[in-house]
């Protein structure tokens, strides 16, 4: 399975003290099947748990996923920032999906090196 993120999200995740950690977690929880929500076409909007809170004041992420093969970190909110997300940007994230999900290996490759996806690392791979 290989996790990524975006620069955005990355930049997001360092911003708000999102460790990696915390990242692969969501999408162990994914993979088990916890999903809170899923839009179709390889685009899920799952929440991340704030440090020593619950999930329901936390973050939420939009994670462009294939079971048991990729998933990446492309947007994140707050719940205080932003109530949900739209029909419209759901839309593009389907459209971004389709094009993301469908990369090779060695055009993901590529895109890691370029800087566009960084891989999600646990503590131990870092």
């Amino acid at each position: 399975m290989k996790i990524l993120k975006n620069k955005w999200f990355a930049k997001f995740a360092r911003k708000e003290n999102i460790p990696d950690a915390r990242l692969l977690h969501t999408v162990m929880e994914i993979e088990a099947g916890k999903i809170d929500a899923d839009y179709g076409g390889g685009v899920i909007k799952q929440r991340i748990a704030r440090s020593h809170e619950g999930k329901s004041g936390g973050y939420r992420s939009v994670i462009l996923y294939r079971q048991g093969t990729r998933a990446f970190f492309v947007y994140g909110f707050s719940k205080s920032a932003h109530d949900n997300i739209s029909e419209s940007e759901i839309r593009e994230f389907k459209a971004l999906a389709k094009i993301t999900l469908a990369l090779s290996d060695i055009d993901l490759e590529r895109l890691i090196e370029a800087g566009v996806y960084q891989e999600v690392k646990s503590d131990a791979e870092k």
